[in-house]
């Protein structure tokens, strides 16, 4: 594996910096920067987030868990935020590294289903979750009645 995964806090530097190339991405890809509804995330409500180093220890890509209220989709359910790699990395199989690491950290957390959004501009992003096993699943939350948004959920396999 040319890369290593770390938990990484939410606010640190090298997440902020895959963060900022991700929103310059998707602001280029959607021709604005109000793409994205709801609140955005940070580190007080994303208490996972999982960063990728390369070789040089350069950061690739990421992912972060924000545990979703009850009263949205039920109990157990986490949605992954911030979900990027880098246009360098892309087909290297980083990205699905660290969706695996998210995942065995959504178990870790008691979840027993992931969800996630992403837009209509990204069709590799849609490609990608379709690949690797998530479903489309109505919008939720602050998703609902979006125009630009694309949901997608997975049951996690909880190890007994």
């Amino acid at each position: 594996m040319p890369w290593a995964l770390a938990l990484t806090p939410f606010d640190d530097p090298d997440a902020d910096l895959l963060r900022r190339a991700q929103r310059q991405e998707l602001d280029a890809r959607y021709g604005s920067d109000d793409h994205e509804p709801g609140a955005t995330p940070s580190a007080a409500d994303v208490p996972v987030f999982v960063v990728a180093r390369d070789q040089e220890g350069a950061p690739v890509a990421c992912g972060g868990l924000r545990p979703l209220p009850d009263d949205i989709l039920g109990p157990g359910v986490v949605e992954i935020k911030r979900m990027y790699a880098a246009p360098s990395v892309r087909g290297s199989g980083v990205a699905s590294a660290v969706l695996r690491e998210l995942e065995e950290q959504a178990r870790l957390l008691g979840a027993r289903r992931l969800v996630l959004e992403t837009g209509t501009a990204q069709p590799d992003a849609i490609r990608f979750y379709q690949r690797e096993g998530y479903a489309p699943i109505p919008l939720f939350g602050s998703y609902a009645g979006s125009e630009l948004s694309v949901c997608f959920g997975r049951d996690l396999l909880v190890p007994r």
